[in-house]
């Protein structure tokens, strides 16, 4: 289980949620070079209930696969650009954007010149709200009469 409820006073607040580990610390150097050793684009490395971030790296004339997600999510482009289309609006993104998506709405990145690293934040964490698929449908099913 990565978190419980702690009910008792802790500090000025009634209720805390405690976690693993108070802090997690990461060098983005590190970061990127396991995702290098992963093979993928994307590497989730803070995963906790309210929030998950990884690093994203697209290079130039990578399609960017991804489908809207059932979490908020926020963009922070660390190098590169490229440009990125959020719904009906479109906009370039270099080193410095922040770029926030709603849940559910469809969004790319693409145009890219230059190898994109970009931090991403999902809250809660990705996956989150994401719905199972549902059981099937037990014994036989009648056709059309």
């Amino acid at each position: 289980m990565w978190f419980q409820i702690d009910r008792a006073l802790v500090g000025n607040r009634r209720w805390a949620a405690c976690y693993r580990r108070e802090m997690e610390a990461h060098e983005l150097a590190e970061v990127a070079a396991r995702r290098e050793a992963a093979g993928t684009p994307y590497l989730e490395f803070i995963t906790v209930p309210d929030l998950s971030v990884g690093l994203y790296v697209l290079a130039p004339g990578q399609p960017d696969l991804q489908q809207p997600h059932t979490e908020d999510e926020a963009y922070y482009v660390v190098a590169g650009s490229g440009r990125i289309s959020v719904g009906d609006e479109v906009r370039d993104v270099r080193p410095g954007s922040v770029v926030f998506v709603a849940a559910g709405v469809p969004h790319r990145f693409h145009d890219i010149t230059s190898e994109l690293s970009i931090l991403v934040a999902f809250g809660p964490a990705e996956g989150s709200r994401a719905l199972p698929a549902p059981p099937p449908i037990p014994g036989p099913h009648p056709g059309p009469e």
